[in-house]
């Protein structure tokens, strides 16, 4: 029998936002039996496993990551039955399942909060993050809400503020406290004892803040910005140095892997937003002790410069020693990269070139639900915004409900999302890239992805070998990808000019992958938006 228990490294997971996926009771929302119905289809791509954006009881300000029970199904996608008879299916496709886990903190409607809130000597009265104000009534300190204001906010009751790095109704929870952390350990492992494969962890470096609550310095001329939100927004004039990436973050992520380790085949995945945000890669997933792998915003913001993806690996392979990356293009909380990356660029062959960057890289990856499709960004009317991240910064920054529209199944004017007027609008452009126009098409953005994944899967260099980067030129990005005898180059041509270069010495070309080059006297000749991969 096959190990699989190393089966993320270098797997590709298929994320899935639930509530824009497939929606099977009519009501506009897509729900978890919805997601049952459509596994055949993520099975079909070649993906090793899917991770389900949260679908737990919540009063949905945040859409779900504002929880109040961490044990059981919001009624809007359904029952832990539902959960139950979607793992069981998944399982059977040979599909492992993440889900989201959203602890750092929780809805303002959660019972530790209503319970922590009503004065300051009850039990719970030290499970968030309570300070007193300034002696002239202002927050203890400058620290700022990624979605807008302060990331204080004052209580009445207590006569104190709580800390939300979000909005006022998703406080923070302390974790200095230990009796906060063996809670969120233990609601972990309900899941981990139903037998879910992993959890991927929102705001990973969130956990902890400066006991001393001392406030952020500016940002100086010659810093680094965050990449964990829009220029527009002030939290980037910060140098996050104490609301968040504490030091005592590491050692609580060794206790959550010691729990993972009871379950051998589980892994967990990190989203890290951070000043510096590759080094924390490498912190959280190095050693075998932390996380599994972890994601960052590099490649998930607005640079896309073949200079600029270089620096991203660069930068990665100096930190990163036995680090494991999890790489994306696209998610639920970003412009999508067809439209992100690819706005000036031929919107057919952009994208497929990209993603096979992407599936060409050392780590996992994560691939967003109609990525695979070739989906542009949709535009939103400001009437039918529900991202509340979005409404106070429109119009420059407009949001996430552009890359959470329904999926489109087919060119129907609902997509084949909902009988009903979903709860996002379904972008007409996407129509014409549904699942069902190009699903029979050999030369569609769709069978391009199942084919590059499949060509992924015959090469184990590509998933799990060595890598170092390869000097082609300015305008490539090139690199070797090495797992014992097993040496490729992939070279990467993401402009819409013709390039050249002078390859070093290579056994023989890979076919497979659906990409058109010439090679004379030496010399490669690569198309607009190809690549090209060969034996060393």
């Amino acid at each position: 029998m096959q190990d699989n228990t190393f089966w993320w490294r270098g797997g590709v997971i298929y994320q899935i936002y639930p509530r824009s996926f497939m929606d099977s009771n009519g009501d506009g929302v897509g729900d978890l039996p919805g997601v049952t119905q459509r596994l055949d289809y993520v099975a079909s791509l070649g993906v090793d496993g899917i991770w389900l954006s949260p679908f737990f009881t919540s009063p949905m300000r945040d859409f779900g990551y504002d929880i109040s029970d961490y044990r059981d199904v919001d009624p809007l996608f359904g029952t832990l039955d539902d959960f139950k008879a979607l793992l069981d299916r998944a399982h059977a496709l040979g599909l492992k399942v993440i889900i989201d886990q959203v602890i750092s903190h929780t809805s303002d409607q959660h019972p530790w909060f209503q319970e922590s809130r009503m004065n300051r000597a009850n039990p719970r009265a030290d499970w968030y993050v309570w300070a007193e104000p300034n002696p002239d009534g202002t927050p203890p300190n400058n620290w700022l809400s990624i979605f807008g204001g302060p990331a204080w906010t004052f209580d009445s009751r207590r006569q104190q503020y709580y800390l939300h790095n979000f909005l006022s109704s998703q406080p923070d929870l302390n974790f200095h406290n230990p009796q906060v952390r063996t809670a969120q350990l233990d609601n972990m492992r309900f899941w981990l004892e139903m037998g879910v494969d992993g959890f991927r962890l929102d705001t990973v470096n969130f956990y902890f803040h400066d006991q001393h609550l001392r406030s952020n310095p500016a940002l100086t001329i010659d810093a680094t910005r965050t990449l964990g939100a829009p220029k527009e927004n002030p939290y980037t004039w910060q140098r996050h140095v104490y609301d968040i990436s504490r030091p005592e973050n590491v050692e609580f992520l060794r206790e959550l892997r010691a729990l993972m380790d009871e379950y051998p085949g589980t892994t967990t995945v990190g989203e890290i937003g951070d000043d510096t945000p590759l080094e924390r890669m490498a912190e959280y997933t190095s050693g075998g002790d932390k996380l599994h792998m972890a994601y960052t915003f590099d490649l998930l913001n607005a640079p896309r410069s073949p200079d600029y993806i270089r620096g991203v690996l660069q930068r990665f392979q100096q930190f990163a020693g036995d680090a494991w990356p999890c790489w994306a293009l696209s998610n639920h909380d970003v412009v999508r990269s067809a439209t992100r990356w690819g706005s000036e660029e031929c919107a057919f062959a952009y994208p497929r070139v990209a993603l096979a960057l992407l599936f060409s890289l050392r780590g996992s990856v994560c691939l967003y639900q109609g990525e695979e499709l070739g989906l542009p960004e949709a535009d939103v009317p400001f009437e039918r915004i529900q991202d509340p991240y979005g409404l106070p910064l429109w119009p420059d920054f407009k949001g996430r409900d552009g890359c959470r529209t329904p999926m489109p199944w087919d060119d129907t004017p609902l997509a084949g999302f909902s009988p009903i007027e979903p709860w996002l609008p379904v972008a007409e452009p996407h129509l014409l890239l549904s699942v069902a126009r190009q699903q029979d098409d050999s030369a569609s953005m769709l069978n391009a992805t199942r084919r590059q994944l499949r060509f992924r899967s015959q090469h184990p260099a590509l998933f799990d070998g060595d890598m170092n980067l390869v000097e082609l030129g300015e305008a490539l990005v090139a690199f070797t990808r090495e797992r014992g005898s097993d040496r490729l180059l992939c070279v990467f041509n993401l402009t819409s000019q013709p390039q050249a270069a002078t390859l070093p010495e290579v056994r023989e070309a890979l076919q497979g992958h659906g990409f058109q080059y010439e090679i004379s006297g030496g010399t490669l000749h690569l198309p607009p938006y190809q690549a090209a991969y060969f034996r060393l």
